[in-house]
C-alpha cells in the first residue's frame, strides 16, 4: 500500500480498538514514536512555535509533514493499527524525531524491517569458549555478559570488586543484581543515574531477541519485583551501552573510581566482554 492511504479494512478512527492491541508489535511501535514525538519541540525541528500548545512536544500534522506522509497514516501509526510501514517511511520517522543511533535501530526492530542505512549483518559463530577464557588474561576486574546480561565468566578482579554479584553463590544476572538486590544500591555510586541508564541500554540491546522467551521472562520479572525498573522501562528511554567512569562504594576498599570499556566479539554482538580500568 502507499503511503497515504491506510490498509483495507483497518477500523475507522472512533469504532474502538481492541484492548489486546496493547501486547502487540503495531502497538509498541506506536507508543515509541509517541513518546518520542512529544519530547521534540517544533524550534528543534526549525517549526514556528505557533499558537498555544494543549500537548506536549510537537503535534502530529507536523512530524507528518516532515516525513512526507499523510497525518491520517502517520496516526494509525501512533495509534498502533495494522498498516504497513516501508522502511523508507520509517528512515524519515527516525531523521524526524531526531532518533539517536541506538534509537533508530530499535525502532526499526519494533517494525521488524531493515535499516536501510544499515550493512548486512555477518553471519553468527557459535564460538564463545576463547572469549570466555579471556577475562582471566586480564589484569583488572573483567566479565562476560550474555544476551540477557548474565554473568557467563568472570576473573578474581570482577568477583572481588562486585560483591552481592560475582563473589560467592549469587544470581549473575546484572539487572536484577542492580533493581532487586540491596547490596546492588550500596555498591553503585550515584545508583538512580546508572540504574535508569541501564534500563535503557537494556531495551536496546534486547529488541531483537525481545520475543525470547528467557528475555520476556526476565523483563517481567524485573517489572514485578522493581517499581523503579517498572518506571524506567516505561519511559521508553534507549540509549547504545557505552563506557565511561564508574564508581563504587566497596565495603572493603572505600570509593573507588574505574573506566568501564565494552567489547563486542566479531560475530557475537549479543555477548559482551567489559572491562574495568582503574583511576
Amino acid at each position: 500500500m502507499s503511503l497515504d492511504t491506510p490498509a483495507a479494512g483497518t477500523p475507522a478512527a472512533g469504532s474502538g480498538a481492541s484492548k489486546t492491541l496493547e501486547a502487540t508489535p503495531a502497538r509498541a511501535l506506536g507508543e515509541f514514536i509517541r513518546a518520542h514525538r512529544e519530547r521534540l519541540s517544533p524550534q528543534e525541528v526549525g517549526l514556528p512555535p505557533g499558537p498555544r500548545r494543549r500537548t506536549p512536544g510537537l503535534r502530529r500534522e507536523e512530524v507528518a509533514q516532515l516525513c512526507a506522509v499523510s497525518p491520517t497514516w502517520y496516526t494509525w501509526i501512533e495509534q498502533g493499527r495494522p498498516v504497513s510501514a516501508s522502511a523508507d517511511a520509517l528512515a524519515r520517522i527516525a531523521v524526524a524525531l531526531r532518533l539517536s543511533r541506538a534509537e533508530r535501530a530499535y525502532l526499526f526492530e519494533l517494525a521488524a524491517q531493515r535499516d536501510p542505512a544499515e550493512p548486512d549483518p555477518a553471519s553468527a559463530a557459535d564460538a564463545p569458549a576463547t572469549l570466555l577464557q579471556t577475562v582471566q588474561l586480564v589484569d583488572a576486574p573483567a566479565y562476560v555478559l550474555d544476551r540477557q546480561w548474565t554473568a557467563l565468566a568472570w576473573n578474581a578482579h570482577a568477583a572481588d570488586l562486585f560483591t552481592g554479584w560475582l563473589d560467592a553463590d549469587h544470581d549473575r544476572n546484572l539487572l536484577r543484581f542492580t533493581f532487586t538486590q540491596p547490596l546492588g544500591r550500596e555498591l553503585i555510586v550515584g545508583w538512580e543515574t546508572r540504574a535508569r541508564r541501564l534500563a535503557a541500554e537494556f531495551r536496546a540491546d534486547s529488541i531483537r531477541h525481545l520475543n525470547d522467551a528467557p528475555t520476556r521472562a526476565l523483563i517481567d520479572s524485573l517489572l514485578a519485583a522493581s517499581d523503579e525498573f517498572a518506571r524506567f522501562w516505561g519511559s521508553q528511554d534507549v540509549f547504545e551501552r557505552e563506557g565511561g567512569r564508574r564508581e563504587f562504594n566497596h565495603p572493603r576498599h572505600g570509593h573507588v573510581a574505574y573506566d568501564q570499556i565494552t567489547l563486542k566479539p566479531a560475530h557475537r554482538e549479543d555477548l559482551k566482554l567489559v572491562v574495568l580500568v582503574r583511576l
